[in-house]
């Protein structure tokens, strides 16, 4: 078990940041540790904020490196794309030659970058630049252009 001091400061700012943050997520770290701050066995707190024992110890040692301030961060793990690198490049070589199909765009980029992707990932990248796939007809026979 982790013992902690708490300054009567700190536990206003805890009391206080549980309810009022905008981010749920942080409002349960605030709760967690005013619970803490209260005398509360860890096996209490687990089960009052439904968070696990080790999500409960990382609270805890984030509050011992950086305090409270350090709590009231949010890091959400977003990889970011390969793709987005070469957007630049990819973006200009398809508004000059835009591809007839998702697979045409698919072998023009591994040519351009030598990145493969699927067929999913290309069309969410095309619409992440601005392009999209447009349906096209036929004008059939008969008719007089």
């Amino acid at each position: 078990m982790i013992r902690i001091e708490f300054s009567l400061a700190d536990k206003q700012a805890l009391n206080y940041q549980r309810y009022h943050h905008p981010h749920p997520r942080v409002q349960i770290k605030m709760e967690a540790l005013w619970l803490k701050s209260q005398g509360l066995s860890h096996q209490k707190i687990v089960r009052f904020t439904g968070i696990s024992s080790n999500t409960l110890r990382k609270y805890l040692q984030d509050y011992l490196e950086g305090g409270i301030e350090k709590l009231k961060e949010i890091n959400f793990n977003r990889p970011t794309s390969k793709l987005i690198e070469q957007k630049q490049k990819i973006e200009d070589y398809f508004r000059s030659q835009p591809p007839a199909n998702i697979n045409e765009a698919i072998a023009k980029i591994e040519e351009l970058t030598g990145i493969k992707r699927s067929p999913t990932q290309v069309r969410l990248f095309l619409k992440s630049i601005g392009m999209r796939c447009l349906k096209v007809g036929f004008v059939p026979g008969k008719s007089d252009p």
